[in-house]
């Protein structure tokens, strides 16, 4: 809704409860809405409103909750906000609110949720606040308050968030919020606040994120932060905390981001580190003093996105286990004094010299670093290496060639079988053989060259035959489209063969072997009776005999196929084409994955993008 909130509101005497938010109303709010004296809720947030709020607001004995949040609205709040002593609930963010703290706040006893963030609110956080025993919420991020944070705070034993950050407040971190057993999220980050960091606030078992950033604490890390098991976010960065990084952090398992960073750490990066298997968002450690050799252990940090080591006084080399980092984006370990190679990793195949600039003698292949062994004595040995290396391995290579090239002119060669050929020699040369059971010349009699009466299916790069081999077993043989055959056609192929090749799921049909030929090229895999889902959808009788217990059954079938590619492989394969056209039922309509033709491998050592790829209206919506 548009327009401005019209006055004669006002005149609804009885109104105890009134909803407009999430609009796009403008204007100011009418004087004539303080004299609503039965209003208990007043809801105008996510508008577009602005001028001051009406000091008649004070008038509303019987309010309960006003959600001003996510206007323009400026001016002082009414003094007398909380006048009727019932108001719980006061949502004023995100506003140009300026002036004093409401003075009836201090005793407004009653509050259970506060929130006046992103304002310009004045005042001493110490004299304007009180002690409120309901308090569950208090939001005061980003205003103009000073004065020291209250000890009253520990009254509110029902506290679960707690921000103060980007004000001005001074003095210390006063012990008694350890009271605060409920506490899930303590922000005090962007303000002035000095002394150490209290060990009390470590007994805080349910807190869940601390950021002390960017104050003058001092001192050392409490030993105690062992204690703050569910911890997943901790930032003291920005501060002038020393001494040695506790070794007792190792135990905060449940971290997913740390930043230390900015400080004056001394003493060696503790190898505990690796123990926080479930860092993944950042460990920033930058800008300390930290020396020694970087642990091994970090290499146990596989999921971690941003790792900044630098501006420190690290040496050695470079752990060989940061290979295992394999979920690394950013790298920063400059300003150090590292030697030596640097890992061959899929994050540093493109990586920035900047990374590793200045260091005391890191080398690799990397632009901008100097290449390792590239001293004349090291170019001499690994000339030798190499002169003795390189006979050897083409030799090798030459025969593996030559012996693959044979196997595929003795299996592949004819478009008809010969009759000289025997079943053993068939066996042993058929390179698409897997099972010992079929064989080049029994899918061409089956299909008797590939007629088109045998065809039970086509797709956009080749026909689908049915075959049955001399043994009796039904096979479905998918043949690669024999003219223009272009390039994508040709990728399709050979992904859906190395793939199938290398998967096994009950869900999944399975392939039995392939033939790459220039003339031939076909895949054979288990024949699935009933074919597609599509088609049992499009047949009435079929689609009334798949009733919602069987629909359930496949769809559970098809996720489970789903999450062994994507979490059981390795590297994880993504299909990018599950449609009902590729998803086959038996007869008692058990249902298999098929056709890969568009699947891709992510790997963990590269980058990976891609093309819009797969069936419109069955794509991810993401994609689009």
């Amino acid at each position: 809704m548009t327009g401005t909130i019209p006055r004669e509101i006002g005149n609804l005497m009885n109104l105890e409860y009134l909803g407009l938010y999430q609009n796009q109303i403008s204007g100011s709010i009418p004087k004539t809405l303080g004299k609503l004296q039965s209003m208990q809720e007043l809801e105008i947030y996510d508008n577009n409103l602005s001028g001051s709020l009406p000091q008649e607001f004070g008038d509303l004995i019987n309010l309960v909750g006003l959600g001003l949040s996510n206007n323009s609205l400026s001016g002082h709040l009414p003094a007398n906000i909380c006048s009727g002593a019932r108001l719980q609930y006061l949502f004023v963010s995100n506003n140009m609110f300026n002036g004093p703290i409401p003075s009836s706040l201090k005793t407004c006893t009653s509050l259970v949720k506060i929130t006046l963030e992103g304002n310009q609110l004045t005042g001493d956080i110490s004299q304007n606040f009180g002690m409120y025993p309901q308090l569950t919420i208090m939001r005061l991020t980003s205003n103009r308050l000073s004065g020291h944070i209250s000890p009253n705070l520990g009254a509110s034993t029902q506290l679960t968030v707690l921000h103060l950050a980007q004000n001005m407040i001074t003095g210390s971190i006063p012990p008694t919020l350890s009271k605060l057993s409920n506490l899930v999220e303590l922000r005090l980050d962007f303000n002035h606040l000095n002394g150490e960091i209290p060990p009390e606030i470590c007994t805080l078992e349910n807190l869940y994120s601390l950021n002390l950033s960017s104050n003058l604490l001092s001192g050392s890390l409490p030993t105690q932060i062992k204690k703050l098991s569910n911890l997943g976010y901790l930032d003291i960065s920005g501060n002038k905390l020393s001494g040695l990084i506790p070794a007792e952090l190792g135990a905060c398992v449940k971290l997913q981001s740390l930043k230390i960073n900015g400080n004056n750490f001394s003493g060696s990066l503790t190898g505990v580190i690796g123990n926080l298997a479930g860092l993944q968002i950042m460990l920033d450690v930058s800008n300390n003093n930290l020396s020694g050799s970087l642990p091994q252990q970090l290499g146990k940090l596989e999921m971690l996105e941003l790792l900044n080591l630098s501006h420190n006084q690290f040496s050695g080399s470079i752990p060989s286990s940061f290979a295992s980092m394999v979920s690394l984006s950013t790298l920063d370990m400059s300003y150090n004094e590292l030697e030596g190679p640097v890992p061959t990793t899929r994050l540093l195949q493109n990586a920035l010299a900047s990374w590793f600039l200045p260091n005391k003698g890191l080398c690799g292949n990397i632009s901008g670093l100097p290449h390792c062994y590239s001293t004349p004595a090291a170019n001499h040995h690994k000339r030798k290496i190499l002169g003795w290396i390189f006979p050897t391995v083409l030799v090798v290579a030459l025969g593996i060639v030559v012996a693959f090239v044979v196997m595929i002119l003795l299996s592949c060669n004819k478009r008809k079988p010969q009759e000289g050929v025997t079943t053993e020699a068939r066996d042993l040369f058929s390179v698409w053989n897997f099972d010992g059971r079929l064989a080049f010349e029994d899918i061409i009699r089956a299909t008797e060259d590939f007629n088109d009466k045998y065809i039970i299916g086509t797709g956009g790069y080749g026909k689908v035959y049915k075959a049955q081999l001399q043994d009796g077993q039904l096979v479905a043989v998918k043949r690669l489209h024999q003219t223009e055959q272009g390039l994508d056609d040709e990728r399709r192929f050979r992904s859906e063969m190395e793939i199938l090749s290398q998967i096994r799921q009950r869900s999944i049909v399975k392939m039995n072997g392939f033939c790459s030929h220039p003339v031939y090229k076909f895949i054979v895999y288990d024949y699935i009776q009933q074919g597609s889902l599509h088609d049992t959808l499009k047949n009435e009788e079929l689609a009334k005999e798949l009733d919602w217990q069987k629909r359930i059954v496949v769809a559970n079938t098809v996720a489970q196929a789903i999450s062994y590619l994507h979490h059981d492989c390795s590297p994880p394969i993504i299909h990018r084409d599950i449609t009902s056209n590729n998803i086959l039922l038996d007869t008692s309509f058990k249902a298999f994955v098929s056709d890969f033709g568009m699947a891709k491998t992510i790997k963990p050592d590269s980058s990976n993008w891609s093309a819009l790829a797969g069936t419109y209206g069955y794509v991810a919506p993401g994609m689009y």
